[in-house]
């Protein structure tokens, strides 16, 4: 299996979210892999790691997440991989919850984005985002 961490997704991607075939809930799962020093793209310096870097994005968009009524249900360190085989692990994983496709590329489109997101290229050295549909309720109540 081959993957590629990347920060951004491609046209293919962002056409996607335009996809009228889902239009309920999604959750969005984000594998995270931090740069050791964080490295903003106009040069200024820092002492931040990437993982500081990317948590002042993390600040900025927790508020623009709850402006399309969104939230960020779950975040934790990878602490070690129990089934399979990787060369490298992601640092972190987050799950964030929108109420549908559109409230994603609404909140993508905010103002303020912009201005958190040189946060984000910052710390990250990159990311796999999957998207996800159901939620952990319908497969209860499949199982009864």
């Amino acid at each position: 299996m081959q993957f590629v961490n990347h920060l951004y997704p491609n046209q293919h991607q962002l056409e996607g979210f335009l996809d009228p075939s889902s239009e309920g809930p999604i959750g969005m799962v984000n594998l995270l892999r931090f740069k050791d020093k964080a490295e903003y793209e106009d040069g200024r310096e820092t002492n931040l790691s990437g993982r500081e870097a990317y948590d002042l994005y993390v600040e900025g968009v927790t508020e623009l997440l709850a402006q399309v009524g969104g939230y960020i249900g779950f975040v934790g360190d990878v602490d070690r991989l129990v089934v399979g085989e990787i060369d490298d692990l992601w640092d972190a994983v987050a799950i964030a919850y929108y109420p549908s496709r559109k409230a994603m590329l609404d909140m993508m489109q905010l103002d303020g984005m912009g201005e958190i997101s040189v946060h984000r290229a910052a710390g990250l050295m990159g990311q796999l985002n999957i998207e996800t549909v159901g939620m952990a309720g319908d497969w209860l109540n499949k199982a009864e």
